[in-house]
């Protein structure tokens, strides 16, 4: 007799997204969704298959939301999931060979593929591999948005990925990258504190360049065309706009008196 699996899923407004997930999943033992309050009947959808919904404001740490999901989780493997992921039936054959067959480790990687306007990037660092899927009460997230995944044992890899869906626009990734970032920023000040202006020149001015030669030119993101010519691009902005806000909440705690900045 095999063991049991989960799939934790995370949503807030993923109407348009949620049905296709959970489609993908069709063949775990249990669907588990921590959901955001989401008000576009994305909660409907997911009742509708069956999943247990557990209702969670957001707060800004993910990694809570997932730890949340795997409480309330019985399978004796986790599969963790966005609301914008496609499990392969590669990864599903993958995944039900280690639950009949057993195995060491305690966790495993898999691929994660990006779909970025319509493309498959195959270049650029965005074909990567994932830590999402655990033996349940082995691993546990740190970290509120990268959260880290501290796993109780060995970790193996599977060469089967999941399919990442996450913009089907650039207004779409504007307006998400401008929400993490602020989340992103606000992390970094409660961690470090001030930065010194000698790092924030460095941050801004010179890493920005460093990361867009490193996805456009070192991992080959030109061979995706214009597509890795743009993601490559906003990509770089992206930190640079983590770092601003940063820089940002730096400048107000000093102006407020609630903190100030370190000297350069």
């Amino acid at each position: 007799m095999r063991e049991k699996i989960t799939a934790v899923v995370l949503t807030k407004n993923e109407a348009k997204n949620i049905r296709g997930c959970l489609e993908a999943v069709h063949w775990v033992d249990e669907i588990v969704v921590v959901d955001g309050l989401s008000t576009d009947g994305t909660q409907a959808i997911c009742r509708e298959f069956g999943a247990k919904v557990i209702e969670h404001p957001f707060g800004g740490d993910f990694g809570e939301e997932r730890n949340l999901g795997n409480a309330n989780s019985t399978g004796d493997w986790i599969l963790q999931l966005d609301g914008d992921d496609r499990v392969t039936e590669e990864f599903q054959k993958a995944a039900l060979q280690i639950l009949e067959k057993g195995t060491p480790h305690a966790a495993f990687r898999f691929r994660r593929t990006n779909c970025f306007l319509g493309h498959w990037m195959r270049f650029g660092g965005w074909d990567h591999h994932s830590l999402h899927f655990f033996r349940r009460g082995k691993a546990r997230y740190r970290g509120r948005v990268h959260h880290a995944l501290l796993v109780d044992g060995t970790v193996g890899t599977l060469g089967a990925a999941v399919e990442h869906h996450p913009f089907d626009s650039l207004e779409q990734f504007i307006d998400r990258q401008n929400r993490y970032t602020s989340l992103e920023a606000r992390e970094l000040y409660d961690l470090h504190g001030p930065a010194s202006e000698k790092e924030f020149r460095k941050q801004i001015m010179i890493k920005p360049l460093k990361l867009f030669w490193k996805m456009y030119v070192k991992k080959q993101g030109f061979r995706d065309g214009m597509h890795g010519l743009i993601f490559s691009g906003l990509f770089s902005f992206v930190h640079f706009m983590k770092w601003a806000k940063y820089w940002e909440i730096c400048q107000l705690a000093q102006e407020t008196g609630s903190g100030h900045l370190s000297g350069s």
